[in-house]
């Protein structure tokens, strides 16, 4: 059986480990019977795992129940870059596998669900965590919008970002993000309103920006280039840009100079929402999951 799945962008400044964002990037799994543990990878994170380490592996032996499988990935999403590469891996393996619940199953592995719901449905969509389940709402998303994405050839995992945030936060710091989400919400429903300010955040940029010193000068690059708003996405250190879509191009162009000019390589991708989330194929007859089989 064969899944695909899209990258995400996660937090979306205030929306920490709520909010997430499905893009047109994409990570494909094939997942067959075989006499024994066969795994391939193609594309981003090519040769670095192909065997029973590799994160398609584990998930999807734990979901089969044997390890007798042929696994492929074919991956174009950045992997340690804040583009929920994992998520989408997870989602994609599990849906590969035969799960059931493949959100479940990478939100397990993943630890939060804001990045596997992107993935899993696709579109603009806040996650949470409720009685045990995963709960996925789809939010208006304005379909003129562009997402310019600074990719720095520099990993940053998860784990590691996740260090540098404090234990707790002030009253005045949980009010700030609730206000600028609601904010970012409205903006992302209709472009007219979204303001550089919605995606200011006091819970995680400012504490992971020591991980990536460069990454205030170059989210106001992108800002100034002519984008809406910026923030870092994910756990970094990709930054991305919420543009329109006239506009995009000339954000991209703007990134690009904005790295260069700090001495930092890597690429700027121009991204849109990818409103599908996972397909799956069964026997050559692709379809969207249908989360009510």
């Amino acid at each position: 059986m064969r899944a695909r799945v899209p990258a995400s962008s996660a937090n979306l400044g205030p929306g920490f480990d709520t909010l997430g964002l499905a893009l047109n990037r994409y990570v494909t799994v094939d997942v067959e019977p075989a006499s024994k543990l066969i795994v391939r990878s193609v594309g981003e994170g090519e040769g670095l795992a192909d065997d029973s380490s590799h994160l398609a592996a584990r998930v999807a032996i734990d979901v089969a129940g044997t390890d007798r499988l042929a696994i492929t990935v074919r991956s174009d999403i950045p992997i340690a870059r804040g583009l929920g590469s994992s998520a989408a891996l997870a989602v994609a393996a599990a849906a590969a596998a035969g799960a059931s619940d493949p959100l479940s199953v990478a939100t397990a592995m993943d630890g939060h669900p804001d990045n596997a719901a992107a993935s899993m449905v696709g579109g603009f969509v806040a996650a949470a965590v409720v009685r045990g389940g995963v709960q996925v709402v789809r939010l208006p998303l304005d379909v003129s919008l562009a997402f310019v994405v600074m990719v720095p050839d520099i990993p940053l995992s998860t784990a590691r970002a996740r260090q540098s945030l404090p234990s707790e936060v002030t009253r005045e710091s949980a009010a700030f993000n609730l206000s600028r989400m609601a904010l970012l919400m409205a903006g992302m429903a209709d472009s007219r309103l979204l303001i550089p300010e919605a995606t200011e955040d006091r819970l995680h940029q400012d504490y992971r920006s020591p991980l990536f010193p460069a990454a205030p000068k170059l989210l106001a690059a992108l800002v100034a280039g002519g984008a809406l708003a910026s923030c870092w996405s994910g756990a970094g250190p990709s930054l991305l840009g919420i543009c329109r879509g006239i506009d995009a191009p000339g954000v991209q162009l703007a990134g690009e100079q904005a790295l260069v000019a700090s001495g930092i390589a890597g690429q700027v991708l121009l991204l849109h929402a990818d409103m599908d989330g996972l397909i799956i194929d069964k026997d050559g007859s692709a379809g969207l999951y249908d989360a009510d089989r």
